[in-house]
């Protein structure tokens, strides 16, 4: 079970750059966009999308009717994002949104949350369950490839609880789906079948450590006080070996695990909140993440003062470029 020593152990030293210097409440969802060669993420609690281009610099938001949870670019051009009441369609940037689907939960409860496409281009999407208490989140798959939408949920409540659903990933080969509830410190792995899009052999890829009670964050908001909590997984992301790297909540690393799930690294963030990494640039060896600063004590973003930013920094070993949408 990794836990904060663990992360302590194997510490790397981290050289992060700043990509937005202008912080998001929650900044979540970023994707290197294969087409335009620009990042993409979003500021959930403000209802942004944000695009920066990193040849110019030129940062742009785009405002949307509620909280965007996930998005992904579409092979055709433009975007499809999950949105509180549905999946809407878009076919450029601050086009029109279309919506092409809904997801079978109540959203004054419920709320689309962390996804991606698979390699055929279907879209998964994990929920949030508001409420915290009765684990109704989920994962869902939406098919739009023979031009009308399909949605199948793909994991059921009542079998396998989930509070927050993230860290939703493939292995390069396809063959693995990892997904993580946040709340219960887990990530689950599945064997994937894509041509019948069908999961089998669900397990455990990964359980954390719990939060101790009445943890709290200042003390480790020194770069060298010793970490009593690791955090929770968060959103994550997969390199060309099959590692895993999973953003830890409240823990203040991004910690990277072999296919095994054995850890093998993990990088000290500048912000305690770090939310979801990602590949990028024309040679997908910018490793960049996305962090938020919501509800963060006054104490903490003081010495964090970068929290809810985008950093990025170089890496050896590229990920995989981010999967299209097809319709």
């Amino acid at each position: 079970m990794p836990n904060a020593a663990a992360f302590a152990a194997v510490s790397q030293p981290a050289d992060w750059q700043l990509v937005n210097p202008q912080p998001c409440e929650l900044g979540e969802s970023p994707f290197w966009h294969p087409l335009e060669q620009r990042l993409y993420w979003l500021n959930i609690a403000r209802r942004q999308i944000l695009r920066v281009d990193n040849s110019t610099g030129m940062l742009e938001y785009w405002d949307m009717p509620s909280e965007p949870g996930c998005m992904a670019p579409a092979a055709s051009g433009g975007l499809v994002i999950a949105l509180r009441d549905g999946v809407y369609r878009v076919r450029h940037w601050r086009g029109p949104l279309e919506r092409i689907a809904t997801l079978d939960y109540d959203p004054a409860q419920m709320r689309a949350n962390d996804g991606k496409c698979d390699p055929l281009g279907r879209f998964w999407i994990g929920t949030l369950d508001e409420t915290r208490v009765k684990g109704n989140a989920a994962l869902y798959c939406l098919d739009c490839r023979a031009g009308r939408a399909v949605v199948e949920r793909k994991t059921d409540p009542t079998i396998l609880p989930a509070t927050t659903g993230n860290g939703l990933a493939w292995s390069p080969d396809g063959r693995t789906l990892y997904w993580a509830d946040t709340a219960s410190h887990r990530v689950h792995a599945w064997d994937f079948n894509a041509i019948d899009n069908s999961l089998s052999a669900q397990r455990v890829f990964l359980q954390f450590e719990p939060k101790p009670q009445g943890w709290q964050p200042d003390s480790q908001a020194l770069p060298d006080a010793a970490p009593s909590y690791g955090g929770r997984p968060d959103g994550a992301t997969v390199d060309v070996q099959g590692n895993y790297y999973i953003a830890m909540y409240e823990g203040r690393r991004l910690c990277q695990f072999s296919p095994a799930g054995v850890l093998l690294a993990a990088w000290v963030t500048p912000a305690q909140c770090p939310t979801m990494p990602c590949f990028g640039g024309a040679d997908l060896q910018t490793l960049y993440l996305t962090s938020a600063r919501q509800k963060r004590s006054a104490a903490e973003l003081l010495a964090l003062p970068l929290s809810g930013c985008v950093f990025a920094m170089r890496v050896t070993v590229p990920g995989l470029p981010a999967n299209c949408f097809v319709d």
